[in-house]
């Protein structure tokens, strides 16, 4: 006897899902790294004047053709010089902006010191490090000419407190007096821009 066969159904496909979504996202991702190129090669890009041809920075030998097998290349006489671009002197800021450049780094000195004075030493000299780095971007910064050397003697002294202070929190001894002074000293550069 032959075994039953099972009966055949025809169904129906499924329909592939569309792909339209995606499509679209890599459509959108590759115009988007485009824009990032072409705003980069924009940045990037050296301007200014583009070299001319045939006019050169360097004296190079002018070749003369003529018949006589006796001639020879003659150099220029006269090589040309590169003219020197001199930066622009830098403006005087306003005590406005400096205020505004270095009022965050001046607040950080009285928070630093709060938690100096409440830690242990291997926590109090990270946060230190942290208040010294401070102080080298409050001398790295151009101040007015209005305050220059006040500034700059108040941000060595400020400086000179907190490696004092450093000095004192890594061998462990009472640091109390010298966060009173490194205190005392961010306090004169506070009031000096009027913070």
């Amino acid at each position: 006897m032959s075994e039953p066969s099972p009966e055949l159904r025809w169904a129906p496909i499924e329909p592939k899902p569309r792909n339209r979504g995606r499509i679209w996202l890599i459509v959108g991702l590759a115009i988007a790294g485009l824009a990032v190129l072409a705003i980069l090669l924009i940045l990037l890009l050296p301007r200014g004047e583009s070299p001319t041809p045939g006019v050169s920075g360097s004296p190079s030998p002018a070749a003369t053709a003529s018949p006589d097998p006796s001639s020879t290349t003659t150099p220029s006489s006269s090589p040309t010089r590169t003219p020197e671009i001199t930066p622009p002197a830098p403006t005087d800021p306003s005590l406005e902006n400096f205020r505004a450049q270095v009022g965050g780094w001046l607040g950080a000195a009285d928070r630093g010191l709060d938690i100096v004075s409440s830690s242990d030493a291997q926590d109090a000299v990270s946060v230190i490090d942290s208040l010294q780095m401070d102080a080298q971007r409050l001398s790295d910064a151009r101040p007015p000419a209005s305050i220059d050397q006040m500034w700059r003697d108040g941000v060595t002294a400020y400086g000179q407190t907190l490696s004092d202070l450093r000095t004192a929190a890594s061998a462990g001894n009472e640091t109390k007096a010298a966060v009173a002074a490194a205190r005392a000293s961010a306090h004169e550069l506070q009031s000096l821009l009027g913070l």
